[in-house]
């Protein structure tokens, strides 16, 4: 049997790009974008496979652990881990805090495959030949990189240029381009052996940690401590924090692959793309004759080449072309595709005001570790919410000095404890929680539990909370 590969996923970034879908707090790897799974759920199934695959590890950041856990656990993935990085440091410092995690968990020769977790990725034939041959070109001494073989000449993605071929059906690695301007990459795609950067690599812990040591020691040795100095949390293993600080923000590509001499690469012609903005998505969508892609509630009608998608209210698209129409349940965005991967200079300009900066920041659905709320009305003193508890998991018992709660159970049952008295209430009943009042509320039940919530007083932040006893760990 062939040594198994263990996927090292990446998932704390908190990109903008899919706005307004995506917020710093709802980043487009745990986003529904095109289909009932998240990307980060599709990565996860794509290196599910117990014949090739061990089970993977996850680093990502305080703030979407429970995310992480959770929709690991919606689709039936156990995990190796989950290293939760303190502060951001780039792609060379959390590969590095995997690499030292699992060569202590499985030793020097484990080989990683570590990839983002926020890519759309064909995981068929083509995808399974490329992780043989780099699997192989990685067991001797190679870290490889798989080069998506270029079907246009993008410019949003960095190149590789292939070298001299190695025996396992690989090439070594001539040069990584810079994202280049568009007669470059036209000129690359007329010459043949440039291939679109991934972001994907595979190769021996102990080679990984070895050349980072070695072109970037003040990252491997930061590193090393936080890990060395790192403390289990339930489920999570979190890095300690003033070592990892010290780590300086640099990426793997920066730091080791474009200085190694040992770099090689996969020439792959699977599906491959970074979704990394409007107008990907579309290219990847379904299209109707007019060339539509038209995803939940929308209707359109002389529009052609154009992306629609609404999570919220009904849109009705009439008479363009070439335009991206994107609806949250609180913003809406329309530009012309050519434009998509200019989204981010808009965030930046809505985050620029104090009027709009919000809605950069969070979304209306915020995930907790037991399920999460959607926020549906805002008005002055009052505010309306829906909740929703995952089977078998309670909130924290709280209580709230500036608000009281009003609940009514619309699906599933709820076991509620007020003060000293615990009640169950069904469905179209309800219930209503003084302030100032110790207050949980529990899900006994197999279905998810959903509740709204009307919230009542003079000051309903999030921060007015205070919390007695916590199943998760969370503080006051």
């Amino acid at each position: 049997m062939s040594q198994k590969i263990i996927p090292v996923i990446m998932a704390g970034g908190k990109g903008t790009r899919l706005w307004p879908l995506s917020r710093a707090s709802a980043p487009k790897q745990f986003i529904k974008v095109v289909n009932d799974r998240t990307l980060f759920q599709e990565t996860l199934e794509r290196v599910a496979d117990p014949e090739i695959y061990a089970a993977p590890v996850v680093i990502t950041n305080q703030d979407f652990r429970f995310q992480v856990a959770e929709q690991a656990r919606e689709v039936g993935i156990d995990l190796s881990g989950i290293l939760l990085e303190p502060v951001a440091r780039n792609t060379a410092a959390a590969i590095a805090a995997a690499a030292f995690f699992l060569t202590a968990r499985f030793g020097e020769d484990a080989i990683l495959q570590l990839l983002a977790s926020d890519h759309e990725i064909d995981a068929g034939t083509a995808y399974r030949q490329a992780i043989e041959t780099a699997r192989e070109t990685a067991r001797s001494g190679k870290i490889v990189t798989f080069g998506i073989t270029p079907t246009e000449p993008v410019t949003g993605y960095g190149y590789i240029e292939q070298g001299e071929p190695l025996k396992s059906g690989a090439y070594t690695v001539k040069r990584f381009v810079e994202k280049p301007a568009a007669d470059k990459a036209q000129d690359m795609l007329e010459k043949g052996g440039f291939y679109w950067n991934s972001g994907i690599f595979m190769c021996k812990a102990s080679l990984l940690l070895s050349e980072l040591e070695h072109f970037a020691p003040d990252v491997h040795a930061a590193v090393k401590a936080s890990v060395d100095k790192a403390d289990t949390d339930l489920d999570f293993v979190r890095l300690e924090e003033a070592s990892f600080a010290q780590s300086p923000d640099i990426s793997i590509d920066y730091a080791v692959m474009e200085k190694t001499r040992n770099a090689a690469v996969v020439a792959s012609s699977f599906s491959w793309s970074d979704l990394g903005s409007w107008d990907a998505v579309w290219k990847l969508g379904d299209k109707d004759e007019g060339g539509n892609v038209v995803l939940g509630n929308a209707t359109v009608l002389n529009t052609e080449n154009s992306l629609v998608l609404s999570r919220s209210a009904h849109l009705a698209v009439q008479g363009l072309k070439d335009v991206a129409v994107i609806a949250s349940e609180d913003a809406v965005y329309v530009g012309r595709l050519a434009d998509a991967q200019e989204v981010g200079k808009l965030v930046k300009l809505l985050a620029s005001s104090k009027a709009s900066s919000a809605l950069t920041e969070t979304h209306p659905t915020s995930y907790r570790p037991w399920g999460g709320y959607t926020s549906l009305l805002h008005g002055d003193r009052f505010q309306v919410k829906r909740l929703f508890v995952l089977p078998g998991k309670k909130l924290s018992l709280q209580k709230h000095f500036h608000r009281s709660e009003h609940w009514v159970c619309v699906k599933g049952t709820a076991e509620v404890t007020i003060g000293d008295s615990v009640r169950f209430v069904r469905e179209n009943e309800s219930v209503y929680i003084p302030q100032g009042e110790l207050h949980r509320l529990y899900n006994p039940g197999k279905i998810m539990l959903e509740m709204i919530e009307v919230q009542t007083g003079s000051y309903l932040g999030e921060d007015d909370i205070v919390r007695v006893s916590d199943e998760f760990g969370r503080g006051t």
